[in-house]
């Protein structure tokens, strides 16, 4: 299957970042930017009262260079990946896109796995992708 890129340069895009940030009050943009620990705090704590969330405004543009350098580039596309995660996670959307036919259904069968698969995909949706990317180029495909 072939995936596009949005971003035209790095992984993970700014533009992506500011959208999840308008709900980042709940740790969207952190997790998408990699960073599950901190995206698990403003989750609990409504982005640490708001103070944290408005911090983070100015915080994007050095976690998307972080997640640009962090995660292996290739076919499938981080942003589009979490926009599958973030809205339709819960049926699987995003596992059918990379693939994961098996889990895919899984996830539609049974609200992603009763939302705790979907949680588990928000702590390593990234590293699942980036190492997809580096399986591809050690195999060749």
């Amino acid at each position: 299957m072939n995936h596009t890129n949005i971003s035209s340069e790095g992984t993970h895009s700014k533009l992506i970042g500011y959208l999840l940030w308008l709900f980042g009050f709940l740790g969207a943009h952190r997790f998408y930017y990699g960073k599950p620990v901190t995206g698990t705090i403003w989750f609990f704590t409504f982005g640490l009262l708001g103070i944290g969330w408005l911090i983070d405004l100015f915080l994007i543009p050095a976690m998307d260079r972080q997640a640009d350098l962090r995660f292996q580039a290739g076919p499938i596309n981080y942003s589009l990946a979490w926009l599958l995660l973030t809205f339709l996670g819960v049926l699987g959307i995003h596992r059918f896109y990379q693939e994961k036919w098996l889990t895919g259904i899984l996830y539609l069968c049974t609200f992603g796995v009763f939302g705790l698969g979907v949680l588990y995909d928000f702590w390593t949706l990234n590293d699942q992708i980036s190492m997809r990317h580096t399986e591809r180029g050690i195999f060749g495909g």
